[in-house]
């Protein structure tokens, strides 16, 4: 086990599995649910789309980091990067009295083992993020 958190693949690919963090609200949000609800101001959606587009962007900029650099600085960074998505996150969903929000939509959410889509996936990211942070320090122990 240990042979394989000190892999640099192995980092790299963890790490890459996360970068898809980046992509599934863009896909998931570009739709009448959020960026074309028309009850929605449009300068909410404004946000939105500057949203997408920068995590879109992040996305891009991590797979550099990742592959093209790939040195073991440049992974931390993506780890960095990730980590603070998927706090964001939960960050949001710590605050949302504070804000009138909602992290369930009940007429678009699914429920996936008694959880909500969105609370799983953001679960399994947090997983992923902590066995990422494992395997990019095995690899600087060598």
């Amino acid at each position: 086990m240990r042979k394989l958190f000190s892999n640099p693949r192995t980092a790299q690919i963890l790490l890459t599995v996360g970068v898809l963090e980046f992509f599934g609200p863009i896909l998931r949000d570009i739709g009448e649910t959020h960026l074309l609800n028309p009850t929605w101001v449009g300068h909410a959606r404004f946000h939105l789309m500057w949203l997408l587009v920068f995590m879109a962007l992040s996305g891009v900029a991590n797979l550099v980091l990742i592959w093209r650099w790939g040195d073991v600085r440049s992974m931390y960074v993506a780890w960095a990067w990730q980590a603070c998505n998927v706090l964001g996150f939960w960050g949001a969903a710590a605050l949302v009295g504070q804000y009138d929000g909602l992290v369930i939509d009940p007429d678009f959410h699914l429920t996936i083992l008694g959880l909500n889509e969105n609370v799983l996936v953001f679960i399994l990211l947090a997983f992923l993020s902590l066995l990422s942070f494992v395997a990019v320090r095995g690899v600087e122990r060598g």
